[in-house]
C-alpha cells in the first residue's frame, strides 16, 4: 500500500502520523511547496495551479490514495484535483471536524486561519452539523505560520492571543487548520480553565487517514511490521523533511523511518 499526502508545507505531518500509525507497512509520499507557499494569501485559482502541481508530482510515484492535508486547498482545489486524478487516484479531503465535535452538545470554539474564520465555507458546515450549538469562531492569527517556522515564541504568543478570543464556558475546540493539530497540547493548555471540565479538542487527522484506508478498501493494522519507506517531494523535487519538521513528535517519527530507509 502507497500512499501520497500534499500540503504547501508541514500541516500534512498530523495525517501522515495518523496514516503511519494506522498501517506502519504502507509506503507515504509527501509533496510539498516550498517554492509556493503560503497558500492562504493565494487567489483560488492560483492556488488550485500550485496544488495541482504538487498533486502531480505525487501522482508520479504511483500512490494508492491521495489525502489533501490542507484545509484551505480542500476548500478551493478538491473538486479541480478529483476531476484530473479520480477515478484512477482516490482523493481525500480534509475538513473540520465541526460534525463530532458538535455532538458533544458544546459550547464550541473553532481555531482556524483569519482566511478562514467567517468564511462561506465554514459558515455553511456550521449550519449544517452545528445547528442549536453554541459556536465561537476564533481567526488564529498567525498561528500556522508559526507553526510551519516551528518559532516557539511566535506559537506562544498567537496561542495566547487566541486563547483570550475564546469564551471561559467553552468545553471544545475545533482545530480547523492542520498546522494547529502539531500544537494540540499547548492550545488546550492555554483554553482550559480552572475548575471547568477537560477541554476536549478535535482534529481531522485520524478521521482522514481512516477514510484513506476505506477508499482503498483496507483496514487498519497497527501491529504490522513497521516496513513502509517515506518518500518527501519539494515542489516536485526529491528531498528530505524539512528541518522544523523535526521540531514536533510527528516529524521525529516519520524522521525515524527516513533514517531506517538510508540504514537499508
Amino acid at each position: 500500500m502507497k500512499i501520497a499526502l500534499m500540503d504547501s508545507g508541514i500541516g500534512l505531518l498530523a495525517a501522515t502520523a495518523a496514516v503511519r500509525r494506522l498501517r506502519p507497512d504502507a509506503d507515504l509520499v509527501l509533496s510539498l511547496d516550498p517554492d509556493g507557499m503560503p497558500w492562504g494569501p493565494r487567489t483560488p485559482q492560483d492556488l488550485t495551479e500550485r496544488a495541482l502541481a504538487v498533486a502531480e508530482a505525487a501522482a508520479a510515484h504511483r500512490p494508492d490514495a491521495l489525502i489533501v492535508g490542507c484545509n484551505t486547498a480542500t476548500v478551493h482545489a478538491l473538486t479541480a484535483l478529483r476531476a484530473r486524478l479520480e477515478p484512477g487516484l482516490p482523493v481525500i479531503g480534509t475538513v473540520p471536524a465541526i460534525k463530532p465535535a458538535a455532538a458533544g452538545g458544546g459550547p464550541l470554539a473553532i481555531w482556524a486561519t483569519p482566511a478562514t474564520t467567517g468564511s462561506p465555507y465554514q459558515r455553511d458546515l456550521i449550519e449544517d452539523f452545528a445547528g442549536g450549538v453554541a459556536v465561537t469562531q476564533v481567526p488564529c492569527w498567525g498561528l500556522a505560520e508559526a507553526v510551519e517556522r516551528a518559532d516557539e515564541t511566535a506559537i506562544d504568543a498567537a496561542v495566547a492571543a487566541a486563547a483570550e478570543l475564546t469564551p471561559d464556558e467553552v468545553t471544545t475546540v475545533v482545530l480547523g487548520c492542520t498546522h494547529y493539530e502539531l500544537v494540540g497540547e499547548r492550545i488546550r493548555a492555554a483554553v482550559q480553565r480552572p475548575g471547568r471540565p477537560p477541554l476536549a479538542l478535535h482534529g481531522s487527522a485520524g478521521a482522514v487517514a481512516a477514510q484513506a484506508l476505506r477508499r482503498l478498501g483496507g483496514r487498519p493494522a497497527p501491529q504490522a511490521p513497521p516496513s513502509g519507506t517515506l518518500t518527501v517531494l519539494l515542489s516536485g523535487r526529491e528531498g528530505t523533511l524539512p528541518t522544523a519538521a523535526l521540531t514536533y513528535a510527528e516529524g521525529r517519527l516519520l524522521g525515524r523511518v527516513a533514517a531506517a530507509r538510508t540504514a537499508q
